[in-house]
């Protein structure tokens, strides 16, 4: 992981003081709401529904156990005892009082952590695929090159006050888990016929009111050129991106209202003018940043356990676990595990002070002390021992952490919603529980196999409903919370924005509408076919069918 260096420690604590005198001037009314609101936000602090809600940076997605442990404190000593793990690779913490802000964020620089960018019109936390650095069949190590995007990005004083939001993310991986290009730039690793490192860049994608797939504007950008390129993109955002209208000015209605073609000659004439400039990587610079990721001290093992397989004979529970929460890893005699923050009852995503400090023991004892968080709002211990897998399940069974339902229709993605959310049009928690408990059975579960199933309570679309399987939107008809069903939506290297099913439906009928979609899916699928495979054959008629038919 990265370290803090001397400068980075110094800059931290100076926001913080910044940070502190305006805050205090802020209780005094000496500064008007008008003028706190932007300085509130380049601080990570929104006003939310009944309290503030603070959301806090987790750089691609990597925490050390101290961090983590630190977390945990937070949330006991400055919230109710949890936090919500977002989409984005970062925490949010939804009861702190405004005038212990300052105090909190003095606490995260205790352990090397922020809340800068999480928030406001700049470039925000990047984010990469959750098994970075151990995947099987990795191109390259995303997390250096988030790093030197997050270094490039942070307090960059052109890019500090865009048209909107920026969002980048990068991947690595065979599978995408990064939602890579539904955001405003997504970067995926390559390599030419000759073996050297580049970029696919995408520019152009995101969710919200106007769902986007990113447009390609470079096949392949050599590394050395990454920040220069980027430089020549936000250059571009920021002269032609619209300003006079928030719902129309995220980078995405440019791309769209010129094409793609248009605005990659625009960025390829900005960028000739400092191609080969100061921005330029050298080597030295790269093997810099890939020095804070290098392998932890590995041991050479087997990648077989006598043991572990008479465990999975005799105890069920730990095999459905094994199956769907544990995967391979690039090194043998270890795997990938993760835990679930789904447990039915609990609002996905949401993880107890209690909890946090356990996985923070987990990963001491078992994984390094790393622990990543995942897009799907789930955590992640990267370097687990074949042979420790079973004492760790067990572990986590007394935790509420051992539910195997990763990839599966219980693992929803789902924001906050109107239960804290001032901008949601309707609750998204309520929702996902009723799903879970309809479809708690894991026999059902494991039969209808992998689907995602995404919900978000507003058009913003916290909770990527437009790239679930199965989406749901919270919507207003007239006072009442209504919700949208989209179909066919992708966030993997097929990305793809779902289909809206049709009218929305009352929350009551929520359950009964996802078992009728499955239930179309069970019928129609052949062989071993996932969900999003059959939809994308026999398309979205046949599920309207069934679903609107019996309401006739």
């Amino acid at each position: 992981m990265y370290i803090y260096d001397s400068y980075d420690k110094q800059m931290l604590q100076d926001r913080i003081t910044q940070y502190r005198d305006q805050t205090k001037r802020f209780l005094a009314g000496e500064l008007s709401n008008e003028q706190f609101l932007p300085l509130r936000l380049q601080n990570g602090l929104y006003i939310q529904r009944l309290a503030p809600m603070l959301r806090v940076a987790i750089p691609y997605g990597c925490l050390s156990s101290n961090q983590l442990r630190k977390l945990a404190s937070i949330a006991r000593d400055y919230d109710k005892g949890y936090a919500h793990f977002s989409t984005r690779q970062n925490i949010q913490y939804n009861w702190p009082i405004l005038e212990q802000t300052p105090d909190l964020l003095a606490e995260l620089a205790e352990v090397e952590m922020h809340a800068i960018q999480t928030s406001g019109n700049c470039i925000r936390n990047t984010t990469t695929d959750q098994f970075a650095g151990v995947a099987v069949g990795e191109i390259e190590d995303s997390r250096p090159w988030c790093e030197i995007i997050r270094q490039w990005s942070t307090f960059h004083p052109e890019f500090a006050y865009l048209p909107r939001k920026f969002k980048i993310a990068v991947c690595g991986t065979p599978n995408d888990q990064a939602a890579t290009q539904v955001h405003d730039i997504g970067l995926y690793i390559k390599k030419n016929k000759d073996g050297e490192v580049g970029f696919q860049v995408l520019v152009g994608g995101g969710l919200g009111r106007t769902p986007v797939i990113g447009a390609e504007i470079c096949e392949f950008l050599p590394w050395q050129h990454l920040l220069t390129y980027l430089d020549a993109i936000m250059r571009v955002y920021n002269r032609f991106g619209r300003r006079d209208n928030k719902y129309k000015a995220r980078i995405k209605i440019l791309v769209k209202a010129i094409g793609a073609d248009a605005f990659r000659e625009k960025v390829e004439a900005e960028w000739q003018h400092d191609k080969e400039g100061p921005a330029t990587l050298s080597q030295e610079e790269v093997d810099r940043c890939k020095s804070f990721f290098t392998d932890p001290d590995y041991q050479t093992l087997d990648d077989s356990d006598s043991e572990i397989n008479a465990q999975l004979e005799k105890d069920l529970l730990f095999s459905h676990w094994m199956e769907r929460n544990v995967v391979a890893h690039k090194k043998p005699g270890y795997r990938i595990v993760t835990l679930c923050l789904k447990e039915t009852g609990v609002a996905p995503g949401d993880a107890s002070d209690r909890q946090m400090e356990f996985v923070a023991d987990l990963a001491e004892k078992y994984s390094f002390s790393e622990v990543r968080v995942t897009h799907e709002q789930n955590l992640v211990l990267t370097d687990v021992r074949l042979q420790d897998l079973y004492v760790l399940y067990q572990g986590c069974k007394q935790e509420a952490l051992a539910t195997p339902y990763v990839g599966l229709i219980n693992d929803i993605v789902c924001c906050p919603g109107g239960d804290f959310c001032s901008l949601a049009n309707a609750k998204s928690i309520p929702i996902a529980e009723s799903i879970q408990r309809r479809f708690e059975d894991f026999d059902i579960q494991k039969n209808i196999g992998d689907l995602t199933l995404n919900i978000s309570g507003c058009m913003n679309a916290c909770g990527h409903h437009h790239v679930g399987n199965i989406g749901i939107l919270g919507v207003d008809k007239k006072g009442s919370e209504f919700y949208q069903v989209t179909l066919g939506g992708s966030a993997d290297r097929d990305a793809a924005i779902g289909k809206v099913l049709g009218p929305s439906f009352a929350q009551a009928e929520m359950p009964d509408v996802i078992e009728k979609i499955i239930n179309v899916y069970l019928e129609k699928r052949q062989d071993s076919e996932s969900f999003i495979a059959t939809y994308n054959r026999i398309g979205i008629e046949p599920y309207k069918e069934k679903v609107y038919a019996d309401a006739d």
